[in-house]
Order: structure tokens, then sequence, then C-alpha cells
């Protein structure tokens, strides 16, 4: 049965004018971006079943084009919709963390970067330099590595607050393993980064490690120094 020929309460796009985009679960949401199924199968359940094999709407945004095109029903078309709105949502995002703008809780700074780390394969470290009254002066990735390690080297993050003028930092980066738990190395460096950005009076707000739509905090876990 076509979606068209569903009750109209059940249809996504009727859910979602009546109940709010909330309502709808991810195959629902992913049926809209789909737009229409597969001869004998409709956007709904095309969407679920993909979702199943792929473990969930994360792993399943994180997918590269010829791995997501491989599934029966999506192909370029489907994978740029996807795309597309996903990164409307983390320009939206970075419009909140633009220039100017106070990091008045760790919520909206920890939404902000599940967005720009929680779809990616390659570990990234990141840093939010604040100013003194924690107004964003600039995102920037400091550090790219493979699959489960970046290399960072404190005395170029240190020439880089410098330059920068900071008062204040959020550092981050992202687990692809899908593990947020922070692990020795990652404890080791930050409290190298913490004792090197002391002496230059400049505080270490945070270090959020991310996983997915997870996210482990330093400060939060009582691991800052």
């Amino acid at each position: 049965m076509a979606i068209k020929d569903w009750p109209a309460a059940e249809r996504p796009r009727e859910k979602l004018f009546d109940r709010g985009i909330a309502a709808l679960t991810d195959a629902e949401l992913l049926a809209i971006v789909f737009g229409r199924g597969v001869s004998g199968t409709d956007a709904v359940n095309l969407a679920r079943t993909v979702l199943t094999a792929t473990g969930g709407i994360s792993r399943l945004a994180a997918l590269e084009r010829h791995r997501f095109t491989k599934f029966p029903g999506l192909g370029d078309a489907k994978f740029c919709a996807l795309q597309a709105g996903i990164e409307i949502g983390r320009r939206i995002l970075r419009h909140q963390m633009e220039l100017g703008c106070p990091i008045v809780d760790a919520a909206g700074a920890k939404r902000f970067l599940i967005a720009e780390l929680g779809f990616k394969t390659r570990e990234a470290f990141c840093a939010l330099f604040l100013d003194t009254r924690h107004r964003v002066i600039t995102f920037e990735t400091l550090a790219l590595g493979t699959i489960d390690s970046a290399t960072v080297h404190p005395r170029e993050v240190l020439r880089r607050v410098i330059e920068i003028n900071a008062a204040a930092v959020i550092f981050a980066h992202n687990h692809p393993s899908g593990v947020s738990e922070p692990s020795t190395a990652d404890a080791s460096l930050t409290r190298t980064l913490c004792q090197a950005l002391k002496l230059i009076d400049v505080r270490v707000l945070d270090h959020l490690v991310v996983a997915n739509n997870e996210i482990a905090s330093f400060a939060d876990l009582g691991l800052l120094e």
C-alpha cells in the first residue's frame, strides 16, 4: 500500500503538520527526506529497512556516498537530500556559535560539537576559542587523524591560542569507535594542555569527547586540572 493510501493521521507529512516534527520516528523523518520508496516498498518501510541494516540514523548519516548508494532504492538523489538536511542543521548551530555569541551554557556547546564531530569517520581534534566574556572568537580543527587517533602538538595549540588572543578554550575531539569514554591518552593530553595554558592565564573550560550522539565532558567527570 502506498503512503498516500494510508490513514491521514499516519502519513509522515500530515503527522508533522498535526503533531509537530518531534512526533515523527526516525523512519518517518527519513521517508520525508527520501520522498519516495521503490517498487513494492514505500518510503517509510525503505527507511526502516535501511536503519535496521546500518544500525540507526547516526550510522546511516555517516555513510560515504559509495556505501550509501549500495542499498537498493538509495541513489545519489537521496544521498544528496540527506546530506543537505544534515548540513542545514549544522549551519543553524554554527550560526549560534558565530563570532560574538557568548557560551551561556554547556548544552549549547555540546549540541554544536555533536553536530560538527558526531558523524566524522576520522578523528579530529578541535577547539572553540573564547574571549574574556566567553564569547566565541572562532572554532577550528587543530589536528586530523586516522579512524582512531589524531596527533596533537601542545606547542602548536599554545601558539594558536596566543595568535587568536583567546582568554578561554573548549577542546573537543571525536571517537569514531562510538565509545565516548575518555582514554588514558586523552586524559594525559588534557593535563598537558591545561598546564601549558595556565602559564599564560588561559582557562580550559572543558574537553568534550564526542561519539555519535553521545558526549563525555572532562569537566563533568572531574578530570580537568
